[in-house]
């Protein structure tokens, strides 16, 4: 993933009075920028995201237009090239797009790591667990940044990973079934078992 801090700069002025011609509006460089990553994004498929999560205007009241933005745009992959790309035309067109409101743009990459893959030999056991134990399954990519991510950094790793209802994660209102909880922790154990060499 990278995480680009981006903090644009355009000029406080009320939003009544102030015409629009004359207008340093770093909220709009904002808005043009989130949907521009959404392009960018959606130009990468498959296997690319990209989007925004946090934003901090100031002064922050409903009838000045903000003199300052600061946003992360976080942007994932797991193929190297697509990432990087993505990171090459998110900054450029943000560029572009500040410069043809008059507002300041600068970028700092406050958070990055390259793609991670698994062990195969522990995906594997994970795999042939599964199908010892009738349960359908699919190999599939974690956009999430897991510990097993910084675990696989000096050990194999690898992980088990449960559907939720509707594919909702990281929200209150995620929800899995004991049925499919209990199935994950089955195939965990099977692939453990095997590779700690113990008969089941």
């Amino acid at each position: 993933l990278w995480w680009l801090e981006f903090t644009l700069t355009g000029r406080e002025a009320h939003t009544g009075s102030t015409p629009m011609a004359l207008r340093v509006n770093a909220g709009l460089a904002m808005a043009r920028i989130f949907e521009m990553v959404q392009e960018v994004a959606m130009a990468a498929q498959p296997g690319a995201v990209g989007g925004v999560g946090q934003v901090k205007f100031s002064p922050n009241s409903r009838n000045v237009l903000p003199g300052t933005v600061v946003f992360t745009v976080d942007i994932r992959s797991p193929d190297q090239g697509k990432l990087d790309g993505m990171r090459a035309a998110i900054e450029a067109r943000a560029a572009e797009i500040c410069a043809d409101l008059g507002v300041g743009c600068a970028v700092e990459a406050v958070g990055h790591f390259d793609p991670v893959t698994f062990d195969p030999v522990l995906v594997g056991r994970v795999r042939e667990a599964a199908e010892r134990l009738g349960l359908s399954h699919m190999n599939i990519i974690s956009g999430a940044g897991h510990d097993a991510c910084w675990a696989a950094k000096v050990a194999p790793a690898t992980m088990v990973m449960c559907p939720c209802v509707g594919g909702l994660s990281h929200n209150e209102a995620e929800e899995i079934s004991p049925e499919w909880a209990a199935a994950g922790a089955d195939v965990l154990l099977h692939a453990v078992l095997e590779t700690a060499e113990v008969v089941a």
